[in-house]
């Protein structure tokens, strides 16, 4: 009897669907669920994207005492929905986040919670949500940015973009980049800056390897 895939992975839109596709990473909203059905978005504003074991810890899904087990495709689809590194078992890519927002905005260097908070107001319809992003060019886009394509939600990657199947949870079509005009950004712009400003986003590989490629 074939099983019907679990709702656990998340879309670059930062909804939560049930996909047969496997993920790179691990997320982390707080606990989302009841019995094994998802009943809320989130729970914390510290939304997470953790390595999919650490320690030998072990943490069963649906758990009803922890959090729910989210699951990215790749660093690409985290940062999109809104995801930062966990500062516990992604230490360096946290310190390099941590280095790259703080390039990006300058200032003093800035605390969790203080970046959470911006997230999260930029996950958000609203005031300083989606629907009121400042627009970006197709050619100042560094890689790892989603944007709204007319095939659906699409990553930069050099000269291309690559369509992400909700179907499938994976990269499907492949576009050209265009030469002109102005994308709507899923990507929130805290996590398009850190991007411009060097953080080094895992696209398509497994997250063994740090090179940005598919």
């Amino acid at each position: 009897m074939r099983q019907t895939p679990a709702r656990n992975r998340v879309a670059p839109t930062g909804e939560i669907i049930a996909s047969p596709g496997r993920g790179a990473w691990l997320g982390n909203r707080g606990r989302l669920h009841e019995g094994h059905d998802i009943v809320r978005n989130h729970q914390v504003k510290a939304w997470l994207t953790c390595t999919l074991s650490y320690r030998d810890r072990r943490l069963p899904q649906w758990d009803p005492h922890h959090y729910t087990l989210l699951f990215f495709l790749d660093e690409a689809v985290a940062f999109a929905a809104g995801h930062r590194p966990c500062a516990e078992c992604r230490r360096a890519d946290y310190q390099a986040y941590v280095t790259a927002w703080r390039r990006a905005a300058g200032g003093e260097r800035p605390r969790a919670y203080e970046m959470d908070a911006r997230l999260h107001a930029e996950r958000l319809p609203g005031a300083s949500g989606r629907r009121h992003r400042r627009p970006e060019a197709w050619r100042d886009l560094p890689d790892g940015v989603f944007a709204d394509t007319d095939h659906g939600p699409a990553v930069t990657l050099g000269n291309r973009l690559l369509v992400w199947d909700r179907a499938t949870n994976t990269y499907g079509w492949q576009l050209p980049r265009p030469a002109e005009g102005s994308p709507r950004l899923i990507t929130p712009p805290a996590n398009v800056a850190v991007l411009r400003a060097g953080y080094p986003v895992q696209i398509g590989r497994p997250p063994q390897s740090r090179r940005v490629g598919v």
